[in-house]
Order: C-alpha cells, then structure tokens, then sequence
C-alpha cells in the first residue's frame, strides 16, 4: 500500500502549495477539510495541519480533536495550525503587535533538532499571520525565533509534535521545503519512492484488478488528462476501452479533425461524435457562467449516455479528472463555498447506469504530464495547453451563438497559430482570447464602426492553481491586434490581460 500525509485543510490559500512542495519530494499526499478528517491506518505516515484565515481566539473558529493524532504519529501544524495545537495545549494566542508579514530571517535555530537539521542560522522565512504565540506551556520547547517572533517554531516534549509560524511551502521560504523534507524523511521516514513509474505500475495493476472484463467508454478532449487517463485505462484493458471524442461545437477551429488525427498511432479505439446542434439548442439564451457550465455538463453526459448504449455490456464511464478539479469542488466550509462547478466532477444522474472510473484524481496537471511522458505518449499532446470542459462557451461572456463561437475561433486560431510560430507556444502554460459582451466604436477606412472587443490570455503556471501573466513582446501584439482586427470581421479591438491568479482566475466565467 502507497504511504501517504494527510494534509488537513483550515482554508488556507497556501494549502495547495503544501502538497505540491510535499509531491515533488516524491511523497504522497492528500487534502482533505479538516472537519473530515478520516480515521488513521497503516498508510498514514504523518499529518500536516494548514493555515487559516481565521484565528483561533474567534469562538467558531475551525477546530479538530488533536487527540486523534498526537502521540501516535508525526505532527506539524503551519501557521494556524501551529497555533491551534498550542492555543489547545494552554498556549497564550495573542493579536501580533507587529505586522508579521513577509520575509523574515530566522535566529536561535536549534539545528540539533530533525525538523531544523542543516538549516542556515539566518534562513530565510515567509510570514503570514495575525495571530502570534505569546506564550507556550511548559511542554513545549522553541526551537527558533525571528527578530519580532519569539515562537517562530516550536516541539512538544516527548512527541513527533512540531509546530512553525512562517509557511515552508512558499518560495521566499529559501529552505523551506528543506524544512518539509526533513518533516518527511528524518521524522515521519518516507521513503519517498513515489514517482511517475511507481504510479503507472500501481495505477495500471489497480485498472485490471478493478475493471476485471469489464468495458469503459471514456470521453477524449484532446487534451492531456483525458488522453493520459486514457493509455493507462487502455494499458489495463485494451479494446474493452472505446474512446469518444465529441465535436460540441465549442473546440478550436479544426481541433475536430486534428485531434481525431493525433489519436490515429496510439493503438485507441476512437469514434468522433458530431454533437453541434444537440450543444448550441441547450445553451440558447443562456448568459449566467454556472447555467451555460451545467448545460454543456449535461449534453456530455446525454452524449455518452447515447453512444454508450451503443457498445454492448459497457459499465464504467473513464474520465481525465484531476486533483484541482477536485479540491476547487470542494471546500473546508461546503459546496457553497466551491469555486466553480465541474462537468466532471461528482456523481453522475441516477438515468445514467455506468460507474466512473478516474485514474488521475489525485494527480496535479504537471505530474499528468510526467505520467504522460512515463508512458511514452507523444510531445504534441502532453504540451498541449490546457483547455477548458465547457470549450469556448465559458470565454464568450454572456449567450453563446453559432455567429460568436465562430467569431472567436477565427480570433483564437491567429491568436494561437502565431505563439506557435514565433516559439511562444512552450513558454505559456495556458492562452487563449475571450469574445467581451461590449461594443467598441473604431474608424476603418474612412468610416465609423461599432464592433465586438476580444482581450488576449496568456499566463503561466505549474498546476492551474496559481497563475501569473506572461510578458509577451510589445511588437508581437502589436502584430497580433493588427492581423486580427483587419482579418476577422466584426472585431475592432483587441485588449492583453495582464491579471494573476489570484485575484483573478485563469478563465473569465
């Protein structure tokens, strides 16, 4: 059985990044809220508590009976969770006098002890908190300091228990995730063996022992999840996997007969569904984000639904969900705190008889691609950009028609063939153009005109999870707005977002 860190989650907007820095040191790991936390077995190796924006001296702050953990395995609590273990203990939690927030450098290291072991007197550290431990109880041991923080981390006596203010898991954390690994390897003794081969191996053996005979019908993007999802289902069962590849009318112009193209080699079993019209009926007159997301979700399960029935004896429906599907699906305070619905994420209507199967639901998006590159799958499609379920439907504000989709994969197609050609495609994670809901008044020629606004994506990214926009080079929009203004009739302007996520997020709807 894989070994693996449960991460208990108090909604902390750096969570995330603690299983990504805990994955990269090929350790397995896990989030879940932390009013859902399982029981422990053999597997657990260690838990880590997260951040919070809340503060424990609030009287409905999040809470967790430690006792579940304490003295059985190792514990760190970050920032929150520091302070939660020690507010729980006796400790004093005070508001900070002083800002604590940023860089700070630590003092007083205790380098004898396993969580600090060959970490630099004066690392650096990132700060976070308004909240501080003024007082620890005589158990508690600390194990350094900053120049405004006396308990810049602490032990508890007689326990794997470790609690740190600053958060390792940021990169102005210069150790940090020296830190991490030490919690990992010198206290809970992972043996960090989990790596793409390791997943494919276990992955493939868990498909065969679980599918047995059984067929899967499994919806193909074009995309890297789904097509990963897809060797790896394939490698488990062969021609019991068939493949649909759905034209909804929302792909990039020729992505249809490209992508059908691109799974010819491969071995898969793959039938092209034409499902335009079915997709353009259900979203008319639709504008609200959420409704057109549950619509398009909808159709694609009617789709497979249909073609499913199709294929005699079918039972499982396979799909290329992926851990950020999962965790922005999910929160710490419950589905009305959720980020955004997913077409591909919880159950399916009790009208559809297959069971899912979902081979990457615990992987981010660049462990699929080195999944991807495990199991030899061509460069083209793992450094695809991503692309959105709900297609071109969520980067056309307001109602979706057949006049706008293809207004907006003329704009995409320049757009995207010119990052292509000028070597730009492989330094953005993601990019794309958004059809605005706004007219713009322009002069051609020697007329007015009153046309549609598109605005340019570009950003860059590990996950999805965090995003930053790409600096593309002034002359290469400044070709770009010109080629697609004067090529693509009924656009006059054109516009760069320059927005990170957070604040923003990485599609407009």
């Amino acid at each position: 059985m894989t070994e693996k860190i449960l991460i208990l989650d108090f909604g902390s907007q750096y969570t995330q990044l603690i299983a990504r820095r805990v994955r990269e040191l090929n350790v397995y790991c896990e989030i879940l809220p932390y009013n859902k936390a399982p029981k422990l077995d053999e597997t657990v190796k260690g838990v880590i508590l997260s951040g919070s924006p809340c503060s424990v001296r609030e009287a409905d702050a999040p809470d967790l009976d430690l006792s579940m953990y304490r003295g059985k395995l190792p514990l760190l609590g970050v920032c929150y969770g520091a302070q939660l273990i020690a507010h729980k203990s006796g400790g004093v939690i005070q508001p900070s006098t002083i800002r604590e927030y940023g860089r700070a450098r630590l003092n007083n290291v205790h380098t004898s002890e396993e969580l600090f072991k060959e970490i630099l007197p004066d690392s650096q550290v990132w700060m976070s908190h308004g909240d501080t431990i003024v007082e620890i109880p005589s158990n508690f041991e600390i194990l350094s300091s900053t120049e405004n923080v006396r308990v810049a981390a602490y032990k508890v006596q007689g326990e794997q228990t470790y609690g740190i203010q600053f958060h390792p898991e940021v990169t102005h954390s210069t150790q940090g995730k020296e830190i991490l690994r030490n919690f990992l390897v010198q206290i809970c003794g992972c043996s960090q063996d989990w790596t793409p081969d390791a997943f494919v191996e276990t992955t493939i053996a868990g498909l065969k022992s679980k599918l047995g005979s059984d067929k899967v019908v499994l919806g193909l993007s074009g995309g890297v999840d789904s097509s990963v999802a897809a060797v790896l289902i394939h490698k488990a069962i062969g021609p019991n996997l068939t493949c649909i590849f759905v034209d909804n009318g929302l792909l990039r112009k020729n992505e249809y007969d490209e992508v059908l193209n691109s799974y010819k080699h491969m071995g898969l079993n793959v039938i092209g569904v034409d499902a335009k019209e079915q997709f353009y009926s259900s979203l008319a007159g639709l504008s609200d984000p959420e409704a057109k997301r549950k619509a398009i979700g909808k159709e694609f399960i009617e789709v497979f639904d249909q073609e499913s029935h199709k294929i005699d004896n079918v039972k499982w429906l396979g799909q290329g969900t992926i851990y950020p599907d999962i965790i922005e699906s999910v929160s710490v305070k419950g589905p009305s705190a959720t980020i955004k619905s997913h077409h591909n994420v919880g159950g399916l209507p009790e009208t559809m008889k297959l069971k899912v199967i979902e081979p990457l639901n615990t992987l981010f998006k660049d462990e699929v691609r080195r999944v991807g590159k495990a199991l030899n799958i061509d460069d083209a499609i793992l450094k695809r950009h991503p692309f959105p379920g709900p297609g071109l439907a969520i980067r056309i504000l307001g109602d979706v028609t057949v006049e706008k989709v293809k207004t907006l994969q003329e704009v995409d197609y320049i757009f995207i063939s010119r990052l292509k050609e000028k070597g730009l495609y492989d330094q953005v994670w993601q990019a794309g153009a958004i059809l605005l809901p706004v007219k713009s008044v322009g002069v051609m020629g020697d007329e007015r005109t009153y046309e549609n606004v598109v605005a340019l994506r570009a950003v860059s990214s590990v996950d999805g999870m965090t995003a930053d926009w790409i600096h593309l080079p002034y002359e290469f929009l400044a070709d770009i707005s010109n080629e697609i203004i004067n090529r693509v009739k009924g656009v006059n302007r054109v516009v760069y977002d320059i927005s990170s996520k957070p604040p923003a997020t990485i599609e407009w709807e």
